[in-house]
C-alpha cells in the first residue's frame, strides 16, 4: 500500500489582470499541466479583478459599510463584520491592497460561480476535471495569524462528514466534519504567498477531494456557501460589546410557550446574573422563588385566581368582564416554569421620616427591578423565552401564604419561563432624542 501524500505548486506566468480578462484562459495559457482530480486554488485578487469589482474609494471606510450588512464585533478601528456574500471576517472583505492608490478591491460579487465558471474554462479549454477552490485571508477566532480559506468552490467536497464513523481505536466519532475546502486553501497559500505575484496554486494526489462531474449534472455542487455556519448554529455570533447591547435588546415578552422542559441549571445560572444588580446600601435586596413543580404552580395561581375574581366582584364587574380579565392570567398558567421575584428590605434605613422613608423603599424597589431585569436578559441568552407580570403584586399575603415565605419578602410580580412557541412581533423602532433630555 503506497503512503499517503499530495504536492501542491504555483502556477507562475500569470500576467496582471484586468476587467474582462477570463481567468481560466489564462491559467490554461501557462500551460500549467493539470490532470483530472487536481485541485486548482484561485486567490479571489485576480478573481475580483477580472470580475470589475475595483471601486474608486478615497475612503475605505465608506466601501466597507457599503459592504456590511451586520457588524459582528468592533475594536477601534478594525471591524468585523458579515459581507453581502455571507461571510463573515475583517473590513468585509475590502482590500487595498495590491491595488492602484484611491481605489479597493471588493470580494466577487458571488464566489461560488465565479469558481463554478473557471472549472469549465478549463475543462472546455484543457479537456480536465479539476476542482476549484476561491481563496481568501482571514483570521480566526482563538488563534494568532492569518491563512487562506475557501470563499468559492466548485467540484471539490468542501466538507467531509466523517461522523458515524470510528477512530483506528474503534471510538465513535460524533463531532467530526473536516473542512477539507479551507485545509486544501491553506496548502496552497504555503506556495502562493503573500507578496509573491503567484495568485493561483494546484494540489495533486487528493482525487477523493474532488466530486464527480456527474455530480454537477445532478445539481449537487453544494460550494463554499456551505461552510458558514448558520446563525442558529453559531455559538459566537457576536463580539463582546455587542452581545451585551444585542442581549438587552433580545429580551421581549412572550406569551406562548411550546411544552418543552426548562432546564433549572439555566434559570439558576439567570439568577446569579440578576444578584449582580446594583443596589443600596451594599445590600441583596432580591429573593427568587422557583416554582419547578406543577402542584405549587397550580396552588399559587388557583389561590391568585380567587382573590382577583373577590376583588373584580368587589368593584362590580360582571361575570363576563371577571372571566375575560382572569383569562390574561393564562400566560403563568400555561408557562412550564414561573418564577417569583420577592423585595427584601434587610438593611435598609429607618429615618422615622415619611419622605426620606418613602424614598428609602422606592431605592430598594428599583435595584429589585434592576435585579429582575438582569435576570430576564440573563433567560434570553439561554434561549428562554419570559413575561414578567405584576399579578402577585396585588394579592401578596396570599403569595406568601401559599408559598410559606416570611412576611418580609414582598413578591414582585411573577415571570413565566419557557421556550417560545412564536417569534416575538418585531418592535418599532424608539427614537433616542424622544427619550432624552440634555441640560
Amino acid at each position: 500500500m503506497s503512503t499517503p501524500g499530495y504536492r501542491v505548486w504555483a502556477v507562475p506566468g500569470l500576467p496582471e489582470v484586468r476587467a474582462g480578462d477570463d481567468v481560466a484562459k489564462l491559467i490554461a495559457a501557462t500551460e500549467p499541466g493539470l490532470v483530472d482530480g487536481d485541485v486548482v486554488l484561485v486567490t479571489s485578487k485576480i478573481v475580483s479583478k477580472a470580475e470589475g469589482r475595483t471601486l474608486a474609494a478615497e475612503d475605505r471606510e465608506a466601501a466597507i459599510d457599503a459592504e456590511t450588512v451586520r457588524v459582528v464585533a468592533r475594536r477601534g478601528p478594525l471591524r468585523i463584520v458579515e459581507n453581502r456574500q455571507g461571510l463573515v471576517m475583517a473590513a468585509a472583505g475590502v482590500d487595498a491592497s495590491n491595488t492602484p492608490a484611491g481605489t479597493v478591491l471588493l470580494l466577487p460579487e458571488d464566489p461560488d460561480a465565479s469558481a463554478r465558471a473557471i472549472r469549465t474554462g478549463l475543462r472546455d479549454a484543457l479537456g480536465v476535471d479539476v476542482g476549484v477552490l476561491v481563496t481568501d485571508t482571514f483570521g480566526r477566532p482563538w488563534r494568532n495569524g492569518l491563512t487562506d480559506v475557501a470563499i468559492g468552490a466548485a467540484g471539490v467536497r468542501v466538507l467531509d462528514d466523517l461522523r458515524g464513523g470510528t477512530d483506528a481505536h474503534g471510538n465513535p466519532l460524533s463531532a467530526t466534519v473536516v473542512a477539507t475546502a479551507d485545509e486544501l486553501a491553506a496548502a496552497g497559500d504555503l506556495v502562493k504567498g503573500k507578496a509573491a505575484d503567484l495568485p493561483v496554486a494546484v494540489v495533486r494526489g487528493l482525487p477523493q477531494a474532488v466530486r464527480d462531474a456527474a455530480d454537477d449534472s445532478a445539481g449537487d455542487d453544494t460550494g463554499a456557501r456551505a461552510l458558514v455556519r448558520v446563525a442558529a448554529d453559531d455559538m459566537f455570533r457576536l463580539g463582546t460589546s455587542e452581545a451585551v447591547r444585542e442581549a438587552v435588546t433580545q429580551r421581549r415578552t412572550v406569551r406562548a410557550f411550546t411544552d418543552e422542559p426548562v432546564d433549572p441549571g439555566a434559570v439558576r445560572r439567570a439568577v446569579a446574573a440578576a444578584v449582580t444588580a446594583p443596589a443600596p446600601h451594599h445590600t441583596t435586596p432580591w429573593r427568587f422563588v422557583l416554582l419547578e413543580s406543577a402542584g405549587s404552580r397550580t396552588r399559587l395561581l388557583d389561590a391568585m385566581r380567587d382573590r382577583w375574581i373577590a376583588d373584580l366582584r368587589a368593584d362590580g364587574k360582571s361575570e363576563e368582564s371577571i372571566a375575560k380579565r382572569v383569562r390574561r392570567g393564562d400566560v403563568l398558567r400555561n408557562a412550564p416554569y414561573l418564577v417569583v421575584p420577592c423585595l427584601v428590605m434587610d438593611g435598609s434605613h429607618t429615618y422615622g421620616d415619611a419622605r426620606r422613608d418613602a424614598a428609602e423603599r422606592e431605592m430598594f424597589v428599583v435595584a429589585t427591578g434592576a435585579g429582575i431585569q438582569n435576570f430576564l436578559v440573563a433567560l434570553a441568552g439561554e434561549r428562554l423565552g419570559s413575561a414578567w407580570i405584576s399579578s402577585t403584586m396585588f394579592c401578596r399575603e396570599v403569595v406568601r401564604e401559599v408559598l410559606e415565605l416570611p412576611d418580609s419578602w414582598d413578591p414582585m410580580g411573577a415571570v413565566a419561563v419557557g421556550r417560545a412557541a412564536e417569534e416575538p412581533r418585531t418592535r418599532p423602532a424608539r427614537v433616542v432624542d424622544d427619550f432624552v433630555e440634555v441640560r
